[in-house]
């Protein structure tokens, strides 16, 4: 895992727990948005903050409910990299 994505974990964790109140037990790398009863405007409105926290674009288009937070990571980390983070 490399710095930028040890980096975003943590914050993808912080969103999910303080303003979704997602208990922190079930924030894991093969959770789903879907699985942790997150709708399509909870998705939306994670996709906003992540963006201010991190200056990274992450439409909900990304953050599909399907894919896993590994994944979510991963493509954070990737468009982190791509801005200079």
């Amino acid at each position: 895992m490399n710095a930028t994505r040890q980096a975003i974990h943590p914050k993808i964790t912080e969103v999910l727990a303080e303003t979704f109140k997602v208990p922190a037990v079930e924030i894991h790398p093969e959770a789903t948005m879907d699985s942790l009863e997150m709708d399509s405007l909870a998705v939306a409105e994670f996709a906003v903050i992540i963006k201010e926290k991190l200056g990274v674009d992450a439409d909900s288009e990304t953050l599909l409910k399907g894919a896993t937070l590994a994944e979510i990571t991963a493509f954070l980390d990737k468009a982190a990299v791509g801005v200079g983070r």
